[in-house]
Protein backbone atom coordinates (compact mmCIF):
# COMPACT_ATOMS: atom_id res chain seq x y z
CA UNK A 1 0.00 0.00 0.00
CA UNK A 2 2.63 2.48 0.66
CA UNK A 3 4.66 1.73 -2.37
CA UNK A 4 1.34 2.14 -4.35
CA UNK A 5 0.91 5.45 -2.40
CA UNK A 6 4.09 6.58 -3.45
CA UNK A 7 4.11 5.91 -7.21
CA UNK A 8 0.75 7.36 -7.35
CA UNK A 9 1.62 10.59 -5.62
CA UNK A 10 4.92 10.84 -7.96
CA UNK A 11 2.63 10.52 -10.62
CA UNK A 12 0.12 13.55 -9.91
CA UNK A 13 3.12 15.22 -8.58
CA UNK A 14 5.09 14.98 -11.87
CA UNK A 15 2.11 15.41 -14.20
CA UNK A 16 0.71 18.83 -12.71
CA UNK A 17 4.17 20.44 -12.80
CA UNK A 18 4.94 19.57 -16.30
CA UNK A 19 1.94 20.06 -17.39
CA UNK A 20 1.51 23.75 -15.62
CA UNK A 21 5.38 25.05 -16.43
CA UNK A 22 4.07 24.34 -20.14
CA UNK A 23 0.47 26.28 -19.49
CA UNK A 24 1.86 29.24 -17.52
CA UNK A 25 5.02 30.33 -20.41
CA UNK A 26 2.02 29.57 -23.25
CA UNK A 27 -0.61 31.80 -20.87
CA UNK A 28 1.89 34.50 -20.47
CA UNK A 29 3.50 34.63 -23.82
CA UNK A 30 0.28 34.86 -25.60
CA UNK A 31 -1.44 37.06 -23.45
CA UNK A 32 1.41 39.95 -23.38
CA UNK A 33 1.27 39.40 -27.41
CA UNK A 34 -2.51 39.10 -27.51
CA UNK A 35 -3.11 42.14 -25.11
CA UNK A 36 -4.77 39.81 -22.52
CA UNK A 37 -4.36 41.29 -18.84
CA UNK A 38 -7.08 38.09 -18.35
CA UNK A 39 -4.85 35.60 -19.51
CA UNK A 40 -1.67 36.61 -18.04
CA UNK A 41 -3.86 36.53 -15.02
CA UNK A 42 -4.23 32.97 -15.89
CA UNK A 43 -0.52 32.84 -16.45
CA UNK A 44 0.24 33.93 -13.04
CA UNK A 45 -2.16 31.29 -11.85
CA UNK A 46 -0.65 28.76 -12.96
CA UNK A 47 2.84 29.64 -12.05
CA UNK A 48 1.50 29.39 -8.47
CA UNK A 49 0.30 25.92 -9.74
CA UNK A 50 3.79 24.83 -10.08
CA UNK A 51 4.95 26.08 -6.52
CA UNK A 52 1.56 24.42 -4.97
CA UNK A 53 2.30 21.39 -6.83
CA UNK A 54 5.76 21.14 -5.40
CA UNK A 55 4.40 21.60 -1.82
CA UNK A 56 1.55 19.08 -2.06
CA UNK A 57 4.38 16.64 -3.11
CA UNK A 58 6.52 17.62 -0.20
CA UNK A 59 3.89 17.22 2.71
CA UNK A 60 3.13 13.91 0.89
CA UNK A 61 6.48 12.61 1.35
CA UNK A 62 6.60 13.78 4.80
CA UNK A 63 3.48 12.19 5.72
CA UNK A 64 4.66 8.58 4.28
CA UNK A 65 7.16 8.82 6.55
CA UNK A 66 6.70 5.81 9.37
CA UNK A 67 5.76 6.71 13.40
CA UNK A 68 8.78 7.50 15.48
CA UNK A 69 9.43 8.33 19.44
CA UNK A 70 8.35 11.93 18.52
CA UNK A 71 5.42 11.13 16.37
CA UNK A 72 3.86 7.84 17.46
CA UNK A 73 0.85 8.40 15.53
CA UNK A 74 3.37 9.07 12.49
CA UNK A 75 3.56 11.86 10.13
CA UNK A 76 -0.16 12.08 8.81
CA UNK A 77 -1.11 15.89 9.34
CA UNK A 78 1.61 16.99 7.01
CA UNK A 79 -0.37 16.79 4.22
CA UNK A 80 -3.28 18.92 5.68
CA UNK A 81 -0.38 21.30 7.31
CA UNK A 82 0.56 21.69 2.56
CA UNK A 83 -2.68 22.07 2.06
CA UNK A 84 -3.22 25.15 4.16
CA UNK A 85 0.72 26.45 2.68
CA UNK A 86 -1.35 25.80 -0.81
CA UNK A 87 -3.87 28.42 0.65
CA UNK A 88 -1.26 31.13 1.24
CA UNK A 89 0.06 30.74 -2.23
CA UNK A 90 -3.91 31.30 -3.57
CA UNK A 91 -3.81 34.31 -1.63
CA UNK A 92 -0.85 36.07 -2.72
CA UNK A 93 -1.94 35.60 -5.95
CA UNK A 94 -5.55 36.84 -5.98
CA UNK A 95 -4.71 39.70 -4.19
CA UNK A 96 -2.36 40.20 -7.13
CA UNK A 97 -4.47 39.57 -9.79
CA UNK A 98 -7.36 41.28 -8.50
CA UNK A 99 -5.49 44.82 -7.78
CA UNK A 100 -3.87 44.50 -11.43
CA UNK A 101 -7.79 44.07 -12.02
CA UNK A 102 -8.90 47.05 -10.61
CA UNK A 103 -6.32 49.58 -11.42
CA UNK A 104 -7.35 48.91 -15.12
CA UNK A 105 -10.96 49.20 -14.37
CA UNK A 106 -10.19 52.68 -12.92
CA UNK A 107 -7.91 53.28 -16.07
CA UNK A 108 -9.26 51.73 -18.78
CA UNK A 109 -6.53 53.93 -21.19
CA UNK A 110 -4.77 51.15 -19.60
CA UNK A 111 -6.40 47.91 -21.95
CA UNK A 112 -6.17 47.00 -24.78
CA UNK A 113 -8.38 44.53 -26.90
CA UNK A 114 -7.42 40.83 -27.15
CA UNK A 115 -6.97 38.78 -30.28
CA UNK A 116 -7.89 35.65 -31.17
CA UNK A 117 -4.65 33.77 -30.19
CA UNK A 118 -6.05 34.77 -26.43
CA UNK A 119 -9.28 32.96 -27.29
CA UNK A 120 -6.88 29.59 -28.82
CA UNK A 121 -5.13 29.82 -25.78
CA UNK A 122 -7.89 29.97 -23.09
CA UNK A 123 -9.69 27.23 -25.63
CA UNK A 124 -6.34 25.34 -25.32
CA UNK A 125 -6.42 25.74 -21.09
CA UNK A 126 -10.24 24.71 -20.85
CA UNK A 127 -9.46 21.34 -22.42
CA UNK A 128 -5.76 20.75 -20.67
CA UNK A 129 -6.77 21.77 -17.05
CA UNK A 130 -10.00 19.76 -17.30
CA UNK A 131 -7.83 16.66 -18.03
CA UNK A 132 -5.12 17.22 -15.58
CA UNK A 133 -7.70 18.37 -12.55
CA UNK A 134 -9.64 14.49 -13.04
CA UNK A 135 -6.27 12.73 -13.31
CA UNK A 136 -4.70 14.79 -9.73
CA UNK A 137 -8.08 14.20 -7.99
CA UNK A 138 -8.36 10.56 -9.15
CA UNK A 139 -5.25 9.74 -8.29
CA UNK A 140 -5.46 11.35 -4.59
CA UNK A 141 -8.62 9.79 -3.93
CA UNK A 142 -7.29 6.86 -4.81
CA UNK A 143 -4.32 7.32 -3.01
CA UNK A 144 -6.26 8.64 0.07
CA UNK A 145 -4.31 11.59 0.17
CA UNK A 146 -5.66 15.29 1.25
CA UNK A 147 -2.62 16.74 -0.21
CA UNK A 148 -3.00 15.57 -4.34
CA UNK A 149 -6.91 16.16 -3.63
CA UNK A 150 -6.42 20.03 -2.59
CA UNK A 151 -3.79 20.16 -5.47
CA UNK A 152 -6.53 18.51 -8.09
CA UNK A 153 -8.96 21.15 -6.97
CA UNK A 154 -6.66 24.37 -7.21
CA UNK A 155 -5.99 22.95 -10.94
CA UNK A 156 -9.54 22.57 -11.60
CA UNK A 157 -10.08 26.44 -10.97
CA UNK A 158 -8.27 27.12 -14.17
CA UNK A 159 -10.74 25.46 -16.16
CA UNK A 160 -13.24 28.06 -15.00
CA UNK A 161 -11.26 30.71 -15.17
CA UNK A 162 -10.03 29.92 -18.76
CA UNK A 163 -14.50 29.59 -19.77
CA UNK A 164 -13.91 33.22 -18.06
CA UNK A 165 -11.16 34.44 -20.28
CA UNK A 166 -12.43 32.93 -23.52
CA UNK A 167 -16.07 34.67 -22.91
CA UNK A 168 -13.74 38.50 -22.24
CA UNK A 169 -11.94 37.85 -25.83
CA UNK A 170 -15.28 37.54 -27.07
CA UNK A 171 -16.98 40.20 -25.37
CA UNK A 172 -14.23 42.65 -25.74
CA UNK A 173 -13.69 42.21 -29.28
CA UNK A 174 -17.60 42.75 -29.70
CA UNK A 175 -17.15 46.39 -28.14
CA UNK A 176 -16.85 46.03 -24.33
CA UNK A 177 -13.16 45.75 -23.57
CA UNK A 178 -13.67 46.81 -20.14
CA UNK A 179 -14.65 42.71 -19.69
CA UNK A 180 -11.09 41.71 -19.75
CA UNK A 181 -10.29 43.44 -16.27
CA UNK A 182 -13.20 42.69 -15.25
CA UNK A 183 -12.91 38.75 -15.73
CA UNK A 184 -9.17 39.08 -14.17
CA UNK A 185 -11.57 40.66 -11.31
CA UNK A 186 -13.65 37.46 -11.47
CA UNK A 187 -10.10 34.81 -11.58
CA UNK A 188 -8.76 36.34 -8.77
CA UNK A 189 -12.52 35.79 -6.60
CA UNK A 190 -12.58 32.23 -7.89
CA UNK A 191 -9.10 31.55 -6.24
CA UNK A 192 -10.39 33.35 -3.71
CA UNK A 193 -13.31 30.79 -2.75
CA UNK A 194 -11.02 27.73 -3.72
CA UNK A 195 -8.66 29.07 -1.27
CA UNK A 196 -11.59 28.68 1.35
CA UNK A 197 -12.47 25.21 0.52
CA UNK A 198 -9.09 24.09 0.51
CA UNK A 199 -8.32 25.53 3.93
CA UNK A 200 -11.64 24.53 5.52
CA UNK A 201 -11.11 20.65 4.35
CA UNK A 202 -7.48 20.74 6.05
CA UNK A 203 -8.29 23.23 8.73
CA UNK A 204 -10.88 20.13 9.61
CA UNK A 205 -8.08 17.56 9.57
CA UNK A 206 -6.06 18.99 11.41
CA UNK A 207 -8.80 19.31 13.89
CA UNK A 208 -9.61 15.74 13.88
CA UNK A 209 -13.01 16.12 12.49
CA UNK A 210 -14.57 12.36 11.48
CA UNK A 211 -14.08 11.61 7.59
CA UNK A 212 -17.71 10.84 7.66
CA UNK A 213 -20.55 8.31 9.98
CA UNK A 214 -19.76 5.93 7.26
CA UNK A 215 -16.35 4.93 8.13
CA UNK A 216 -17.91 5.03 12.13
CA UNK A 217 -21.02 2.34 10.91
CA UNK A 218 -18.12 0.36 9.03
CA UNK A 219 -16.15 0.15 12.20
CA UNK A 220 -18.72 -0.96 14.19
CA UNK A 221 -20.12 -3.62 11.72
CA UNK A 222 -16.57 -5.11 11.76
CA UNK A 223 -16.06 -5.32 15.23
CA UNK A 224 -19.92 -6.62 16.13
CA UNK A 225 -19.40 -9.82 13.84
CA UNK A 226 -16.33 -11.00 16.06
CA UNK A 227 -17.47 -14.15 17.94
CA UNK A 228 -18.60 -13.02 22.00
CA UNK A 229 -18.60 -9.35 20.69
CA UNK A 230 -22.14 -8.17 21.85
CA UNK A 231 -21.94 -4.39 21.26
CA UNK A 232 -19.28 -2.25 19.78
CA UNK A 233 -19.93 1.74 21.24
CA UNK A 234 -18.51 5.27 22.06
CA UNK A 235 -16.33 5.10 18.53
CA UNK A 236 -13.68 7.75 18.04
CA UNK A 237 -11.56 8.49 15.03
CA UNK A 238 -8.22 10.11 15.33
CA UNK A 239 -8.36 11.57 11.28
CA UNK A 240 -4.69 11.95 10.35
CA UNK A 241 -5.04 12.89 6.62
CA UNK A 242 -3.99 10.00 5.00
CA UNK A 243 -4.77 7.01 7.27
CA UNK A 244 -7.30 6.86 11.02
CA UNK A 245 -6.35 5.43 14.14
CA UNK A 246 -9.46 4.13 16.54
CA UNK A 247 -10.49 3.84 20.18
CA UNK A 248 -13.68 1.32 20.93
CA UNK A 249 -15.56 -0.23 23.52
CA UNK A 250 -16.86 -3.51 23.41
CA UNK A 251 -19.22 -5.49 25.56
CA UNK A 252 -18.23 -8.97 26.61
CA UNK A 253 -19.75 -11.43 28.82
CA UNK A 254 -18.47 -10.19 32.68
CA UNK A 255 -17.44 -13.93 33.50
CA UNK A 256 -15.21 -13.78 30.49
CA UNK A 257 -11.65 -14.58 31.94
CA UNK A 258 -9.02 -11.68 31.63
CA UNK A 259 -6.94 -13.79 29.09
CA UNK A 260 -10.19 -14.62 27.05
CA UNK A 261 -11.55 -10.94 26.90
CA UNK A 262 -7.61 -9.72 25.66
CA UNK A 263 -7.62 -12.33 23.18
CA UNK A 264 -10.67 -11.23 21.78
CA UNK A 265 -9.71 -7.55 22.48
CA UNK A 266 -6.83 -7.95 19.99
CA UNK A 267 -8.81 -10.26 17.22
CA UNK A 268 -11.22 -6.66 17.74
CA UNK A 269 -8.13 -4.70 16.45
CA UNK A 270 -6.54 -6.40 14.30
CA UNK A 271 -10.10 -7.11 11.93
CA UNK A 272 -10.73 -3.09 12.07
CA UNK A 273 -6.88 -2.46 10.61
CA UNK A 274 -7.30 -5.51 8.04
CA UNK A 275 -10.75 -5.06 6.76
CA UNK A 276 -10.79 -1.17 6.80
CA UNK A 277 -7.76 0.19 4.77
CA UNK A 278 -7.96 3.66 6.24
CA UNK A 279 -7.36 2.95 9.93
CA UNK A 280 -3.73 2.45 10.85
CA UNK A 281 -4.25 1.17 14.68
CA UNK A 282 -6.99 0.47 16.28
CA UNK A 283 -7.09 0.05 20.31
CA UNK A 284 -10.40 -1.72 22.15
CA UNK A 285 -11.41 -1.10 25.51
CA UNK A 286 -13.54 -4.36 26.76
CA UNK A 287 -16.58 -3.60 29.11
CA UNK A 288 -18.89 -5.93 31.03
CA UNK A 289 -22.30 -6.29 29.48
CA UNK A 290 -25.00 -3.69 31.35
CA UNK A 291 -22.14 -2.30 33.14
CA UNK A 292 -22.98 1.33 33.92
CA UNK A 293 -19.55 3.39 32.55
CA UNK A 294 -18.44 6.79 31.94
CA UNK A 295 -17.41 7.03 28.52
CA UNK A 296 -16.48 10.81 28.67
CA UNK A 297 -13.57 9.60 31.08
CA UNK A 298 -10.16 9.08 29.53
CA UNK A 299 -9.80 5.41 27.55
CA UNK A 300 -6.65 4.61 30.04
CA UNK A 301 -7.91 5.97 32.90
CA UNK A 302 -9.41 3.18 35.86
Amino acid sequence: MDEFRSKGGRKAATVAIIANCILTVLNIAVGIMSGSYALVSEGAHTLSDVATSIIAYIGFVIGQKPADDEHPLGHGRAEAISGLIIVVFLAIVSYEIITGAIDKIIHPELITIPDTYAAIMATVGILVNLRISEYIISIGKQINSPAIVADGQHQKTDIFSSIAVLAGVIVSNMGFPILDPIIGLVIGCLIIKTAYQIAKENIDNIMGKVPSQELINEIREVANKSINVNTAHDIKVDYLGAYATVTLHIELDGDMSLNESHKLAHIVQESIVKEIPIVKSATVHTCPIGLEYNHDQEIDKL
